[in-house]
């Protein structure tokens, strides 16, 4: 070569012939070799729990930073893999302990970005409400962004994500891994061949948030100390919801907590009105509380809307409506999502393609028996949730990540086995199909110029939840507003606390 090539700079090329033709081939080097300009350096963002598994799929890769907002959980969590009786699942967690142990520890993705100038590349699975600010950050500063699913906290957030990236040109992609497996793959294959003749609508189900994560629940707040004369009563209170909340609340005032050392609270906050802690927003149950996530329809939407969303060509819904059990907390400012939730879609017509309406539901709620389905079969519930389409030839059922797709009646399902596979196989996990794309191998599976239609619409639906129970919401993309209800606008994106607008 006639002049000398960083490999920062190498990996800032992805994308071009050029760069491509850099990679010596593993072949050449020797197996399971890789020569250093074929090795990213990735920093993990949020490592306690999916982050570690995010990790766990990039041992190949350079991890050269670690950043969290609470590193002892992060540390309980290694000490916890280190003592499994599992010979592979052990050494996992050895090569992921050395990884670990090798990298810079941040606390604040701040300092990590302006400080480490060797990352390219960065992977975000901290709870939702902090994705878009790490990763807008990230993009600007030319880092390639893996981020968890759902992609953002907001629509509003997951359009700039979408606006940012394309910008700067570099290599994205959303957490859904169904995405790159074998079942979605095949889902749309057999779909986009007819043999089901024109969709009409599609149901799509999941158990969360029953035995996951809390939600119906109030805030933890302390209770008004009674007064000093009060006389008790003497009859005991009906257990009704308001009685549940009471006592809940009285729990929460009777115990109050501080940060465990080592978290920092505020970081884990960020753009959220500062509050209290308390242990039931962290570590794990903060995906139920409204100010961190987005409730069971932004954990397994991405996973189960993802099949018809990507088999149907699906962009924009023009109509949304929503129902549930009640909120936790007061209905005009709750503190958690429903505990079940249903929301119908409508999308219109798409060149050939009929309109569609699209059903939700969670909480173990469980749609209509399709007709067509024969009376000794159920609805799948694969990892808890499931879908259908439902056609005019014929219905075709999946599991969760689209897995196991099946199709009724046998005459259908004999035309279906016979649609020939023509979309490319993913070999890799998700995450490595990422990094090869950074390096300008191949295409990432699940980019944000697709995520962000996908991720808009899932919040869409708790939008519209918020909006009015029942109420039936137009939707006009073009302007991101909704057109017969502009009051219900302001759940398409939040109030920042200062320092963390967008």
């Amino acid at each position: 070569m006639s002049k000398q090539i960083s490999r920062r700079d190498f990996v800032a090329a992805t994308g071009t012939i050029a760069a491509g033709a850099m990679i010596v081939p593993r072949h050449v080097l020797g197996m399971g070799y890789q020569a250093p300009s074929a090795t990213l350096n990735i920093a993990i963002v949020g490592a306690g729990g999916m982050g570690a598994s995010n990790m766990g799929q990039l041992l190949t890769e350079n991890i050269v930073a670690i950043c969290d907002v609470d590193m002892p959980f992060v540390e309980r969590g290694l000490a916890g893999r280190l003592r499994s009786t599992n010979e592979n699942a052990l050494k996992q967690a050895q090569a992921w302990e050395a990884a670990y142990r090798k990298a810079a520890k941040y606390t604040d993705f701040r300092e990590m970005l302006d400080k480490q100038k060797d990352i390219d590349a960065v992977v975000i699975a901290t709870p939702d409400h902090t994705h878009a600010a790490i990763a807008i950050r990230a993009m600007q500063m030319g880092k390639h962004v893996y981020v968890q699913k759902p992609m953002a906290w907001s629509v509003y957030e997951s359009r700039l994500m979408a606006k940012v990236a394309a910008e700067q040109k570099v290599v994205t992609q959303m957490g859904n891994q169904g995405h790159s497996m074998e079942g979605s793959r095949r889902v749309r294959e057999i779909i986009q061949s007819g043999v089901l003749g024109p969709i009409s609508e599609t149901h799509i189900w999941t158990d969360r948030p029953v035995r996951f994560w809390a939600q119906g629940i109030p805030r933890p707040a302390p209770l008004a100390a009674p007064a000093a004369n009060a006389t008790p009563n003497p009859v005991p209170p009906r257990w009704n919801m308001r009685t549940v909340e009471q006592a809940v609340l009285k729990e929460m005032a009777a115990n109050p907590q501080s940060p465990p050392p080592g978290l920092d609270w505020q970081l884990f906050l960020g753009p959220v009105a500062d509050m209290a802690y308390h242990p039931s927003y962290h570590p794990f149950s903060w995906r139920g509380w409204v100010d961190f996530g987005g409730g069971a329809l932004g954990d397994m939407g991405a996973h189960l809307v993802d099949q018809p969303f990507w088999a149907l060509d699906l962009d924009f819904p023009t109509s949304i409506s929503a129902s549930s059990s009640p909120w936790g907390g007061p209905a005009e400012n709750p503190a958690t999502f429903p505990l079940a939730v249903t929301v119908q879609y409508e999308f219109a017509a798409r060149g050939q393609r009929a309109p569609v309406k699209l059903f939700w539901y969670d909480g173990g709620l469980m749609p209509p028996r399709p007709e067509m389905l024969p009376d000794n079969v159920t609805l799948p519930r694969g990892d808890g949730g499931g879908g259908v389409f439902i056609g005019t030839k014929g219905i075709l059922t999946y599991e969760t990540y689209g897995n196991n797709p099946t199709v009724y009646p046998e005459a259908t399902a004999a035309a279906a086995a016979a649609v020939p596979k023509t979309m490319e196989r993913i070999t890799t996990s998700h995450e490595m199909n990422w990094a090869n794309a950074c390096k300008g191998e191949g295409n990432a599976s699940s980019p944000f110029d697709y995520a962000a239609l996908l991720n808009e619409t899932m919040l869409l639906g708790m939008a519209a939840l918020r909006g009015g129970q029942g109420r039936k919401f137009t939707y006009d993309a073009a302007a991101m507003s909704f057109t017969n209800a502009p009051e219900v606008n302001q759940y398409l994106t939040r109030v920042y606390r200062q320092g963390w607008e967008l």
